[in-house]
């Protein structure tokens, strides 16, 4: 049954079509779907890439091990998905690949799904001592990325900090951060997004 889903999305040969076939092939919750989901992505087609991140999304951290594999070099828009359906699932097996595309992508929207999904991640899933190292480093490289050139990967770290000042340990770098910012900033959307993360 899987197969003929896959295989209709394969055959699809309109925009329409295409987001017809997505839509079965999402509605089965078939883990053998996730290769031809992922692919998705690369089709050009926002519609159709949006249902298949949502439908990735349910199935999971069965998703993750393949998202993180098949994570398009070359196609940002591709990559863009990847990374945001890797933020929502928040299994922190995608650290390192979050850190890496908030950090260094070319592609702004690359960049602030990663920032965003950095501070969200189930850290409870990870063992003693990676539950413990693995937040720190998504706090340097959001307290980095906090200084970037570009506003919306500032506001993108913002919200990322917000997410870890959860965790005791982080409080007292993200609070200091913050406060800076607020003095620091000229823009006048990341300022408001400092207040907004600061009355949490």
């Amino acid at each position: 049954m899987t197969d003929e889903l896959i295989n209709g999305v394969a055959l699809a040969d309109t925009p329409e079509k295409l987001v017809k076939a997505v839509q079965e092939l999402a509605a089965a919750k078939d883990v053998a779907a996730i290769p031809t989901l992922i692919a998705v992505f690369g089709y050009n087609n926002p519609t159709a890439a949006a249902i298949a991140s949502t439908a990735l999304v349910q199935l999971g951290e069965a998703a993750v091990p393949q998202l993180l594999t098949q994570i398009d070099d070359y196609n940002y828009g591709a990559r863009a998905y990847s990374i945001r359906t890797l933020a929502a699932i928040a299994d922190p097996r995608a650290l390192d690949v979050l850190i890496d595309a908030a950090a260094t992508d070319f592609a702004p929207s690359v960049r602030r799904a990663a920032a965003k999904g950095l501070g969200n991640l189930h850290w409870h899933k990870l063992e003693f001592p990676d539950n413990q190292t693995a937040p720190k480093k998504a706090l340097e490289t959001l307290l980095l990325i906090s200084q970037d050139a570009e506003w919306s990967i500032r506001y993108a770290a913002i919200v990322g900090l917000q997410g870890l000042v959860n965790i005791p340990d982080l409080q007292q770098p993200i609070h200091t951060r913050l406060k800076e910012m607020l003095v620091t900033d000229t823009e006048k959307a990341v300022r408001a997004r400092i207040l907004l993360a600061q009355s949490q």
